[in-house]
This record gives C-alpha cells, structure tokens and sequence, in this order.
C-alpha cells in the first residue's frame, strides 16, 4: 500500500509538466472561441488524442497510479487550461467510470476503447443518469428498464437530462430501473452501443458556464440492447436485487445502486477540476494586482487586495490536500469513514466559486469584461457546486456519515 505523501515522484512530475504544456499551448488558445461558438471542440480533443491525453492507455494509467494522485494531478492542469474544453477531453470518463465500477472484465475490454476511438477517429461517450425529475433525488427515476428472456435483450425507455456527450456520443452508459419496488435500490447500468435504433438526441442546453461542453437531453423509446450489455451481467443483478429486498424487509443497511457508485468514484476528480479553475483565476488575479497601477502604485501594496489574494491561495491549497487525501484513500481501499470523497468535493467547488468571484473583483471592470478570462472562469466554476452532487447534497451525506442519522 502506498504511503500518503505531498511530494510528488519523478514521473508524476513530467506527467503534470506535458498536461500543463499541453493547457498552456493548445487549450487556452483555443477557450475564448469555442466558449463563443458553445460546440464541442472536436480539433483540440483530435490533438489531445494525437499527443496521447485522450486515450484509454492514458486515463489507465492515471487511474491504477497506486498513490492516487495521477487523476487529480492531470484534472488540475487540464481545468487550468480552460473548463469548457477540459470536459470536453475528460467527459468520456465519467462513462469509463461507470464501466470500471460495475462492468465484468470483458465489457470493460469490449467497450471502453470503443468510447475513445483513434487518433485518426475520435470518438466520445456519454454517462446517462439525471432525469428531469430525477437529479439528486435518484430514487425518483423513471427510466425502465424490462428484460426480455425470450430474446435475452433489455428494453429502455425514459429521458434522461444533463448528460454531458449526450446524442453525439457513440457509446452511451445508462442507468435504469430495474426494480421500482425498491427504488434507488433497484437500478442497474446498461451500455447502448452505437446506432442502437430509439436512442436520439433531445434538447441540447445553452448554458452559463463550461459552454464548450456539450449538454443535452438523451431521449429512449423502445430501445433494445442485448443481455450482454447489462453491466456486470444478469446473475450479479439478480444477486444484489434478491439482497437488496432482504435487507428492505428487515430494514437493513442501504445498498449502493450503480449511479452513486460511479459518483463517489468520480467526486475527488471533480475536485481536482474545481482546484485547477480557482488556480487559474488566482494566478490571472495576482499577475493583474503586480502591474495594474492605482495612485501611482501596484494595487496589491493595498491590504484589501493583498489580503484577498492570501486567502485565496490559502483556500487553493487547502482544497487541494483534500482532494489528494481523498484520491489516496480511494486508490488504497481505505473507506470514506468521515465522507472525505464528499468533503473533497464540496470545499473544493466551493472554493472555486468564491476565489473566481474574487478575482473578477479585483480585476474591476476589466474583469467583468470578456477581455480577460476571470469571467469565463467564474461562469464555468458555477458548475462545480451543482453537478454529480450538488453542495447540498455533499453536506447531506456527511451529515448523514458522521451521525449515522438519516438526516432529510
């Protein structure tokens, strides 16, 4: 088991160098433009998956990094570089997430590479969980899904909402009902492989901040996937179903359902992303208060600024040591007894929102102009507090850990 540590080695070091050229040279550029054009940035994830970023080998050995800390440290410097289009790059791995925390071995090698495609060839993919009534409430979900034996095929029908990839993705992840009697409780995973007939694209959102993110509607009517598709395979379904309706009847401990297992995998990364936009902002903010002059001097000799921005950095850092915490207990098994995942995740979106609010303040009106990237940085760090997981709902699961309460 690897030990905790800040210090990162040698070769997490030339990683965090190549991603933060990598932002530098080729996403920033490019982020004011497809902020504008709000279209999914096809020329930069081309590059990205030429130079290697966007690529199955990549994220894998991110992933099995045996400190934890190679996704984090990659989300950071990508985010750095520009939100928009860094989702853009890593939104397909929230789909791989949710293939490697509930697939069999064989669909994780059968579809995962599917999701990326080929330099020559990029593809996406799209993981499909909220519904239009059915966002933190997961219990609440409509979407069906109904196995057909004779034809040993799944059918799904439903809405699903928010689904970053959506429509435009090759390979789709979605959670279903299975079981309604038992709610969340009752969900499984299903992989719809490209041109499944009855999968389209419904509304495509024009949203305030990570616009070079595609956002949309994913519509099912009658859509048909083999048995084969169900991740982690019938018998491991029908296993955790027949557990799950012992324990309700006995009002047993609570069952993970598929959707939230992929979430508390996912919630230190989305950290990391929050940490590598509030970093950008600090930075923008601290080269503009050492050569704005007001009154005849820099404006970071006033106490007002210089203070703001050691809070600032001071809130950066402290998000960061949770986010890598938490990457590190997860990556050695060692369990969220106090919801780390989930205090990693909401102090760091928090943080990014107030230090891109503070930034834009002390850029003035420059700030509040599209002239200077605070204001794109402030706009995109709105998401961080709202998706997989509002703030809301992290505070509620570690109330809900740390008492042992259900707490509502």
């Amino acid at each position: 088991m690897a030990e905790f540590t800040l210090e990162l080695n040698d070769d997490q070091r030339q990683v965090r160098d190549w991603l933060h050229g990598f932002a530098k040279d080729v996403i920033r550029p490019a982020a004011a433009e497809w902020d504008e054009r709000e279209e999914t940035p096809w020329p930069v994830i081309q590059e990205a998956a030429k130079v290697g970023i966007y690529s199955l080998d990549f994220y894998a050995q991110q992933f099995f990094d045996p400190t934890g800390l190679g996704i984090p440290v990659a989300m950071e410097e990508l985010f750095w570089g520009d939100a928009g289009i860094a989702l853009s790059i890593v939104g397909t791995g929230l789909a791989a997430v949710g293939v490697l925390a509930n697939g069999t071995e064989e669909q994780i090698g059968t579809w995962i590479p599917q999701m990326y495609g080929t330099p020559e060839d990029v593809k996406v993919a799209a993981f499909c969980s909220s519904e239009p009534d059915a966002g933190s409430d997961v219990a609440a979900m409509r979407t069906r899904a109904v196995y057909d034996e004779a034809k040993d095929e799944w059918v799904l029908d439903g809405t699903k909402t928010w689904a970053t990839n959506g429509g435009i993705a090759g390979v789709h992840v979605v959670v279903a009902v299975v079981d309604p009697e038992l709610g969340s409780k009752g969900h499984a995973s299903f992989i719809v492989p490209p041109g499944t007939p009855g999968l389209s694209q419904g509304q495509k959102f024009k949203k305030h901040g990570i616009r070079a993110s595609h956002t949309a509607e994913v519509v099912l009517e009658g859509v048909r996937v083999p048995g084969s598709c169900l991740l982690g395979g019938k018998d491991k379904l029908d296993e955790r179903l027949a557990r799950a309706r012992e324990k309700a009847r006995k009002g047993g401990e609570r069952v993970k359902n598929a959707a939230m297992a992929t979430f508390e995998a996912s919630r230190p990364a989305v950290g990391a992303m929050a940490v590598g936009t509030a970093r950008a902002a600090y930075e923008v903010a601290l080269d503009y208060a050492t050569t704005r002059h007001q009154f005849g001097r820099p404006i970071i000799d006033n106490q007002g600024v210089a203070f703001q921005l050691a809070d600032m950095r001071t809130r950066i850092d402290a998000a960061r040591l949770l986010v890598w915490r938490a990457s590190w207990m997860a990556t050695t098994g060692k369990p969220f007894t106090s919801a780390e995942g989930s205090m990693s995740k909401l102090y760091a979106s928090e943080v990014a929102k107030e230090v891109t609010a503070q930034a834009v303040q002390i850029l003035g009106g420059n700030g509040y102009t599209r002239e200077y990237p605070v204001e794109r940085m402030h706009r995109d760090a709105a998401i961080y507090t709202i998706f997989e997981g509002t703030s809301e709902i992290q505070r509620l699961v570690i109330a809900r850990t740390l008492s042992g309460v259900p707490i509502r």
